[in-house]
């Protein structure tokens, strides 16, 4: 039972298929970033209404009641000296990402979330909230109904909460009131950066596109960057050039890596991952406290009083554990799991096996604990 736990912990690839002689081939536009056609990333507070008694108290979130006014007399309402306190309204952040090559009045989602007390977005409706980058200008602006994504429900003594109810989205819910000034189609060269910097990976996208375009129009920089000449593309644009690069495959190279979970006890290995001959042993130490205190009681009608007196067990357990055992050194993903799973072990112990084999310097590859 144990060795099928570990099975189904680790990742499915490792099983079954023996040694993959070459990785899948992958498109460029799947492995790298192409500079000017990035996002830029868009924040606005703003004022929900509409909640059923969810919203902010305002005697604990005085910034709520300060957007609000702000908004009435905007709108003509003097509510100068008024007190007022409505249970219908939130303060919130508002963020979205404007999308590369976006056009004046296209429009993109937007994610509210709340920063007072309120108990729920569900129900409510975000007010134009103008939305900045980091440049401090103003590139769209939100408004509509909110999509919450749970409930909550409470009573006198409890509480039911599911989701983050006082998280919403509102598709389609911001438009965009200014373009990013960038002319792509200026440009004499690009950079192709990897988001996996790799020295192979780059200089096969140089070969693929040196084999479409002929030699030059591509460069490898370094590990992290391609250069790609505009004009040996001999094309009309950047974006003609661009258009039938991006989906050249190549066969990218990754760095081996071991990756474990400690809160679920899953580990994935990746592909190229190799261990040394090494030698292991595992076992756990028990201590168990636990404590029967029993009260004394003194015979009837005589003199005395009822004391409790401490009554503790302690109990030193270590279990068997594995021994001594030896993992052969492996060739392959295949048989580095066959060499662990000879251990025999649970999967939140086979992890501190891999820290321990890490240490050791046996693991050939990359250890990320999450």
């Amino acid at each position: 039972m144990k060795r099928v736990r570990l099975i189904c912990a680790l990742a499915l690839v490792a099983f079954g298929w023996g040694e993959v002689v070459h990785a899948t081939p992958v498109r460029i536009k799947d492995l790298v970033e192409f500079d000017g056609v990035r996002g830029n990333d868009l924040v606005g507070y703003g004022l929900v209404v509409g909640l059923n008694g969810t919203g902010d108290g305002l005697r604990n979130t005085p910034y709520t009641e300060e957007i609000m006014t702000n908004i009435l007399e905007r709108l003509g309402v003097n509510v100068t000296g008024e007190q007022f306190r409505p249970k219908n309204v939130a303060a919130v952040l508002v963020t979205s990402t404007l999308p590369p090559f976006a056009r004046s009045g296209g429009q993109i989602n937007v994610t509210v979330s709340a920063i007072g007390d309120a108990k729920s977005l569900l129900g409510g409706t975000l007010v134009m909230t103008p939305l900045n980058a980091a440049d401090g200008q103003i590139y769209a602006v939100a408004q509509g109904p909110i999509i919450a994504g749970g409930a909550s429900a409470e009573g006198e003594a409890a509480k039911v909460v599911q989701g983050v109810p006082t998280t919403g989205v509102i598709p389609s819910g911001a438009r965009v009131e200014r373009e990013v000034a960038f002319d792509f189609s200026t440009l004499k060269s690009l950079r192709l950066a990897l988001r996996e910097p790799d020295f192979t990976t780059a200089g096969r996208i140089e070969q693929a596109i040196n084999a479409v375009y002929g030699r030059g129009a591509a460069t490898m920089m370094d590990a992290g960057a391609v250069q790609l000449n505009i004009a040996a593309t001999k094309a009309r644009s950047p974006a003609h050039a661009l258009g039938r690069i991006e989906n050249l495959t190549i066969e990218p190279e990754v760095r081996a890596r071991v990756v474990v979970d400690q809160r679920s006890g899953t580990i994935v290995m990746g592909e190229d991952v190799r261990i040394s001959n090494v030698a292991v042993s595992q076992g756990n130490l028990t201590l168990r406290v636990s404590e029967a205190p029993v009260a004394v009681q003194p015979n009837p009608f005589a003199e005395g009083e009822t004391v409790v007196l401490p009554r503790t067990d302690a109990n030193l357990s270590e279990e068997p554990g594995v021994g001594l055992a030896q993992i052969p050194a492996g060739t392959s993903l295949s048989e580095v799991v066959q060499g662990l799973n000879a251990l025999g072990v649970a999967p939140r112990d086979m992890i501190d096996i891999l820290k321990s084999i890490d240490a050791a310097g046996a693991l050939h590859a990359q250890f990320v604990v999450q």
